[in-house]
């Protein structure tokens, strides 16, 4: 089963809107794939999605290009996770496929296009393609009946935020 909806953000604030939005909504185990060009606000959206999931302000929510993968507390466990450096590290060295089984947690995989395919089978895909300096169109697709069910929880509140 498969959904997809598409929403514009005008601004970084948006951006960060939009993943407090998720966040605050996710459940355990939702996996988010993120996809996009460098720059085009992987990171913003994360930062949201951290404090939506009441990640303490403390915690300075940054990409974790060198480290591969970040971990945060809150509401429930976000395991940050930036694939773009992946060459020549194999993904259970960084014990990708334990943080992949943790039903408990909500995991946020940029350039998610890296892994294997087996990896994500039931995830919420979301692409974002730069449309100007500050203006993005954020194409999300749901896989799997628990992801579909997140996108209609999502797509209902950004309507009420007046997105589309």
């Amino acid at each position: 089963m498969r959904k997809h909806i598409l929403v514009t953000s005008s601004s970084f604030e948006e951006t960060f809107d939009i993943g407090y939005a998720i966040g605050d909504m996710a459940m355990p185990g939702t996996m988010l794939g993120l996809l996009g060009d460098l720059g085009s606000g992987k990171t913003a959206l994360i930062q949201g999605i951290a404090r939506g999931l009441q990640v303490p302000e403390n915690y300075y929510v940054t990409s974790p290009s060198y480290t591969l993968v970040n971990e945060y507390p809150g509401r429930l466990h976000l395991f940050h996770i930036d694939l773009y450096r992946l060459s020549g590290v194999e993904l259970e060295d960084i014990g990708i496929y334990d943080i992949l089984a943790s039903a408990s947690s909500v995991v946020a995989i940029e350039w998610a296009e890296r892994l294997p395919e087996h990896c994500l089978v039931e995830f919420l895909e979301i692409n974002i393609e730069i449309t100007g300096e500050e203006t993005r169109k954020i194409f999300f697709t749901a896989h799997g009946n628990q992801h579909v069910q997140f996108l209609d929880r999502i797509e209902n509140r950004l309507k009420e935020k007046l997105w589309h």
